[in-house]
């Protein structure tokens, strides 16, 4: 995102603010704190020192005008931070000083404050979600029984209902959610020192690394500079949020098609309208979500194209990630605060939905009258004959059912009864309750799971405004790390 005048509209502040400035500047501050502790209990820095290192670490309030001119020296935001985090410390006690950022290295950091905004970006995330699944639970099943024609490569085919429509939308966010959700407790730290071997704690390097993931509420993980899987496994989540949001706008927008009327978005003063051409009200929220999912694709690509990242430590490739990893969280949640907006009051036409599975002459149930068929003439035979049929009632513009009946070699088979049965819609809806009812389902055990949440022992991070405070050393990049 670009801070431009769309990124509401296409985004999410909310989540953006999980991975901005303020945000990453606390997420890489408790990861110093943390350290500083862990250390500390471990005898490898003095308790002083790390009760010092803490307390300016939970205080500092960075000059983000200062820190991004200096990441743009230094290549991350990391090494001045920690500058300006030991600038402070010194103030303090001297001796304090030198023990800022004990035997860790900037990408530590870096990753370890993308992970803590990743999952608070899932917690955002979880919410909408469910919101979205309990709304969608209740319209499919509202709307069980309510028949509309399904359309396939764009053609009028067979009988459904909405409400099967609503539950498959149901069943690509509810499997998403899971996805995502899933990824949250594995959310690892990345503590590996300056060449993924922690050889800087000596016989404690375990024991810091263990500690220090407990007291984030990150998970335990070996180094992960340059294997690179769950920052992919995150972006694939993200993604396919944005997928399955997708998929019910892009229908949304579809059906509120002119020509089509079965769906329109509710009105408002200011929604939906057009520059030039009053009569026009555009599904604009449903617009948003396809365009969200647009985008995600690329940011995706970005990511995995990051796969090979050099022997212990890459030169560009994580630093590519993470922005692209941003992005594609806030189009997630973006994507889902617009479905949100498009169902809201969404106005469903039944008699339009009704009357579009009754036109074309009723030629959508020729599948069913093949079927009616076939157990006497077998498939290949019934076919032929109803496709027989289909030609006859184009050429002539009369409905199927009428042609149907005049057909002997129809009647030989079905009578009167049987035909008006093989024409009827809503006799030809097959599974599409039971399906429903598994959708409701399943979107009822994952609303009754407990939401992603820290652990008590995770580090509380801001992503508001910056908070008011002493202003900032200014960053020395004379005392960068290793990098």
């Amino acid at each position: 995102m670009t801070d431009g005048l769309s990124d509401d509209y296409l985004g999410s502040p909310d989540v953006a603010a999980c991975f901005g400035a303020v945000a990453s500047c606390a997420h890489m501050l408790a990861f110093e704190g943390a350290l500083a502790e862990v250390q500390a209990e471990l005898a490898l820095i003095p308790q002083a020192a790390a009760e010092t290192i803490v307390a300016c670490a939970g205080t500092l309030r960075p000059d983000l005008a200062r820190l991004r001119e200096a990441t743009v020296a230094a290549s991350n935001p990391a090494i001045p931070l920690v500058a300006a985090l030991t600038a402070a410390v010194a103030e303090s006690d001297k001796g304090a000083a030198r023990y800022v950022h004990w035997g860790a290295t900037s990408q530590d950091v870096m990753d370890s404050a993308l992970m803590l905004a990743a999952r608070t970006a899932i917690e955002h995330l979880d919410a909408r979600l469910r919101r979205l699944e309990h709304g969608l639970a209740a319209l499919a099943d509202a709307h069980r029984a309510t028949p509309m024609v399904a359309r396939t490569l764009g053609q009028q085919a067979g009988p459904t209902t909405f409400g099967l429509k609503v539950a498959g939308w149901l069943n690509g966010l509810v499997a998403a959610h899971e996805r995502l959700n899933a990824l949250y407790a594995r959310l690892p730290l990345q503590c590996g020192g300056a060449s993924g071997t922690l050889a800087a704690f000596g016989d404690d390097a375990a024991a810091v690394a263990e500690l220090l993931a407990v007291r984030l509420g990150l998970a335990p993980s070996a180094p992960w500079h340059t294997e690179r899987g769950i920052v992919r496994e995150l972006a694939a989540a993200f993604a396919d949020v944005c997928a399955a949001a997708g998929k019910p706008a892009t229908d949304i927008v579809l059906a509120a098609q002119n020509e089509i009327g079965e769906l329109a978005e509710a009105a408002a003063p200011g929604r939906g309208g057009s520059s030039a051409m009053p009569h026009k009200r555009n599904p604009v929220a449903a617009i948003a979500v396809v365009a969200c999912a647009r985008r995600a694709p690329g940011a995706l690509a970005t990511v995995y194209a990051c796969f090979d990242h050099w022997h212990e430590r890459a030169a560009g490739a994580w630093h590519a990630e993470a922005p692209a990893l941003a992005e594609l969280a806030t189009l997630a949640g973006g994507a889902l605060a617009q479905l949100e907006r498009a169902l809201d009051g969404l106005e469903i036409d039944t008699a339009a939905m009704r009357r579009h599975l009754e036109a074309d002459l009723g030629l959508g149930m020729s599948e069913a009258v093949s079927m009616a068929l076939a157990p006497a003439l077998g498939r290949a035979a019934a076919q032929a004959l109803v496709r027989q049929a289909v030609s006859r009632a184009r050429e002539q513009q009369r409905p199927l059912g009428d042609v149907l009946a005049g057909m002997d070699s129809v009647g030989e088979h079905l009578d009167g009864a049987a035909l008006a049965r093989a024409l009827d819609p809503l006799a030809y809806l097959g599974a599409s309750a039971r399906f429903i009812d598994q959708a409701l389902a399943g979107a009822a055990v994952l609303a009754g799971a407990a939401p992603p949440q820290a652990s008590p022992g995770a580090a509380a991070c801001s992503t508001s405004a910056t908070p008011a405070g002493p202003p900032a050393a200014e960053p020395h990049l004379e005392e960068e790390d290793d990098g």
